[in-house]
C-alpha cells in the first residue's frame, strides 16, 4: 500500500436533517498548522450533528457498506433527496503526486421490493445514487484540470465515456455486468463507485494508473484512516459497555478496528482481541496517567475459554489503577470512561497525518479546562485531522479561531466562520456578545425568553 495522505478539506450538505444548506471549509487559512482541526460550535438542534452523520455517510459510502435506513429517514421533510458533497486533498509522496478530488452523491428513502413477509417498518431502504467522482492532479510536470472521472447520472454504466474507456476497457460484454452491479448497488444501499464488483474490474483493465491510484487511496482513507464516533458510543458508556476504537501498528502489522468491552462483568472475547489489547494499553498509560495523574488502566486475564464457535477466547475484565488500588474499570466516572474509549485515537491523530477522527460531542463527561489543554496540545503539535462538536466553550480560548466554526439560525446557510474578530479578542467572550448583539452576517442563537420559560415551567406544574 502507497503511504500517502488524504484529508477533507470542504463539506457541502443540502436537504439533510435540519440542514437545507450548508457549506463549511476545513483549512485554517490565517496560520499554517500541520494539523487540521474543525471544532463546531452552535445552539440545540442548529446542525452540528449533522455534519458528524455526513462523514459517516462518506465512510460508508467509501468502505463499500450499505446505507442503514436511519440516515434516509434524516433526509429533510421538505425534500425527497439530500445532496452530500466532499472535497479531499490526496498526497502520494512517493509518487510525487498530489490529487484534489471531489465526492458527491444524493440520498432518497425508497421501497423497498427485495423482500417479502416484512414489517410494515422494513419495508423501506436508503438509496445512494447519482454519485460523481471529479478530480484534478499534478504528476510531476504532469498536470489535469478537474474534470468527471465518474458519474452515475445517466441510464449509461457511467459517463464520461472517455473515461469509462480508460478506467473499464472497451469490451462490450463488460457492459451488462457493470450495469447489473449498479442495479445492486442500488438494492443494497451501497456507492457503486466504491462497490467491490466495479473497483475489481478497474484493478483490470484500467490504463490510467493515475485514477487507479486515487480510488485505490480513497478506498484505504475509508477503511483504515477515516473515524467516526458518533453520541451512541456515550449512550453504551452509560449502559456499561466500552467500545475502544484503534488503530495499531507495529513493525509487521496493522490493524484498525472497533472492540466492545461490556464492563459489568468478566467477559470473553477472542484470543487475538485480547492480544491486540494489551499490545495498545501500554501506549494508552503513557498518556492516560499524564491526562488523569497516576491513572493507569490494565486488563486482567482469567484465562483460556472456549467460545461458542469452538475458538480459543480469554475472559478478561478492564481494571484500573490509582494510589496504588485497582477497581475494576467500571466503576470509573463516565468521563474517564470516554477518556479511555477515544484516547487511541486522539494517540493516532497527534502522531499520523493520514489520519481523520470525528467526533460527537467530545466534550461529554470531560472537565472544561483538561479538554481546552487536549485540543491545544493536538492543534498546535499533531499530525492529523480532527472535526468535533461541543457545547463546552473552553476550546474557543484554547484553539486558534480558524480552527472553529458556528452554525446559524439560517437553514439555508447553517455554517459560518466568525468575522471581525480582532488578534485580541476572545473567541468565547466575542461569541457571547455576538447571541446578544448579532452582529455578523448570520444569527448564531436564536433568542429565548426567560419570563416566558418561567411562566411555562409554572403552568406545566399547574397541570
Amino acid at each position: 500500500m502507497k503511504r500517502g495522505r488524504v484529508r477533507i478539506e470542504k463539506i457541502e450538505v443540502e436537504n439533510f436533517k435540519n440542514v437545507k444548506k450548508g457549506q463549511i471549509s476545513l483549512k485554517n487559512n490565517r496560520k499554517n498548522y500541520k494539523s487540521s482541526i474543525l471544532g463546531i460550535y452552535g445552539q440545540n438542534g442548529s446542525g452540528k450533528t449533522a455534519l458528524i452523520d455526513a462523514i459517516m455517510l462518506l465512510k460508508l459510502a467509501l468502505c463499500g457498506q450499505g446505507v442503514p435506513l436511519q440516515y434516509a429517514d434524516y433526509i429533510h421533510v421538505e425534500s425527497e433527496y439530500a445532496r452530500l458533497k466532499f472535497d479531499l486533498s490526496v498526497e502520494i509522496p512517493e509518487m510525487d503526486t498530489s490529487y484534489s478530488a471531489v465526492y458527491e452523491f444524493k440520498l432518497r428513502k425508497e421501497q423497498n421490493d427485495n423482500n417479502q413477509n416484512i414489517s410494515e417498518s422494513e419495508s423501506f431502504k436508503s438509496v445512494v445514487y447519482d454519485e460523481i467522482l471529479s478530480c484534478s492532479y499534478v504528476r510531476g510536470e504532469e498536470k489535469c484540470r478537474m474534470a468527471h472521472i465518474i458519474n452515475t447520472c445517466s441510464k449509461e454504466v457511467f459517463t464520461p465515456r472517455n473515461k469509462y474507456q480508460e478506467l473499464v476497457g472497451k469490451d462490450k460484454s463488460l457492459v451488462t455486468d457493470l450495469q447489473v452491479a449498479k442495479r445492486i448497488a442500488l438494492a443494497t444501499s451501497r456507492s457503486f463507485i466504491f462497490s467491490r464488483e466495479l473497483l475489481t474490474i478497474i484493478r483490470e483493465k484500467c490504463t490510467q494508473p493515475v485514477y487507479r491510484e486515487l480510488l485505490e487511496m480513497l478506498v484505504d482513507y475509508g477503511n483504515f484512516e477515516l473515524f467516526v464516533i458518533n453520541t451512541q458510543n456515550n449512550g453504551l458508556i452509560t449502559m456499561n459497555a466500552l467500545p475502544v476504537a484503534f488503530k495499531y501498528e507495529s513493525e509487521n502489522t496493522g490493524v484498525v478496528g472497533n472492540i466492545m468491552l461490556p464492563l459489568d462483568e468478566a467477559e470473553t472475547i477472542p484470543k487475538e482481541a485480547a492480544e491486540l489489547i494489551e499490545k495498545i494499553i501500554p501506549n494508552m498509560n503513557l498518556v492516560l496517567s499524564q491526562i488523569v495523574p497516576g491513572l493507569t488502566i490494565s486488563m486482567y486475564n482469567f484465562g483460556p475459554q472456549v467460545l461458542k464457535n469452538g475458538n480459543i477466547g480469554c475472559r478478561v475484565q478492564l481494571m484500573s489503577k490509582k494510589n496504588s488500588k485497582e477497581i475494576p474499570l467500571r466503576y470509573e466516572s463516565e468521563g474517564i470512561k470516554k477518556i479511555v474509549s477515544i484516547l487511541q485515537l486522539l494517540i493516532v491523530v497527534y502522531n499520523k497525518p493520514s489520519i481523520t477522527v470525528a467526533i460527537d460531542e467530545l466534550d461529554a463527561g470531560v472537565f472544561e479546562y483538561l479538554l481546552g489543554e487536549l485540543l491545544r496540545i493536538i492543534s498546535e503539535k499533531g499530525k492529523g485531522q480532527l472535526i468535533f462538536t461541543s457545547h463546552n466553550l473552553r476550546p474557543l480560548e484554547t484553539l486558534d479561531r480558524g480552527f472553529i466554526a458556528f452554525t446559524t439560525t439560517n437553514p439555508e446557510n447553517r455554517y459560518i466562520r466568525m468575522i471581525n474578530v480582532k488578534e485580541n479578542n476572545n473567541l468565547r467572550d466575542f461569541y457571547y456578545r455576538d447571541i446578544v448583539l448579532g452582529e455578523q452576517s448570520e444569527v448564531v442563537y436564536e433568542p429565548t425568553n426567560n419570563y416566558e420559560i418561567a411562566l411555562a415551567f409554572r403552568e406545566a406544574g399547574e397541570m
